[in-house]
């Protein structure tokens, strides 16, 4: 019955970075791009200016490993997960690189840098000397929602595991 009480996930959330262009309309743009520049070049290539093609598929397969690399580095996030005993932070790079760190709630503080025209630039998590920026994918006002979570669920775990 402790064990369980002392467990129990206060807060939990998975950062990730934002992507508005989702892989079936990255697919829909690439085509649109790509019928643009074959009908853009076709009167190059019908007067003899061959070369004119090459450059406007050069263009396509620049758009396209640009997107790739982009999608690639959608793949990180940042784990953040709080019970009455430990905070938990972990980051994953997009190639699969893996950093956790391990707190005790009671010493952690939220330390924010804020700007007074942008809002919240960079929220930190900082405890016994150490120092790790978290919610650096957010913006400036999702940035502000998690700090204000994330202080709410810390004040719950300094009070302690509830046990009924």
């Amino acid at each position: 019955m402790d064990d369980l009480a002392s467990e129990r996930r206060i807060f939990s959330a998975r950062l990730t970075p934002h992507r508005s262009l989702t892989r079936k309309h990255f697919r829909l743009l690439l085509i649109i791009i790509g019928c643009a520049g074959l009908f853009t070049s076709l009167p190059f290539v019908i007067m003899g200016a061959w070369p004119v093609a090459g450059f406007m598929g050069l263009d396509v397969a620049l758009i396209y490993f640009a997107f790739r690399a982009n999608f690639r580095d959608a793949r990180a996030y940042e784990d953040v997960t709080l019970t009455p005993l430990e905070l938990h932070l972990a980051k994953v790079s997009a190639k699969g690189a893996r950093a956790d760190w391990r707190f005790n709630p009671s010493w952690v503080r939220l330390e924010r840098e804020e700007d007074e025209e942008f809002g919240l630039q960079r929220l930190e998590v900082a405890s016994r000397g150490a120092r790790i920026e978290i919610a650096h994918y957010l913006g400036p006002d999702d940035k502000a929602r998690f700090a204000t979570e994330l202080s709410r669920a810390l004040a719950e775990a300094r009070r302690g595991p509830r046990y009924n």
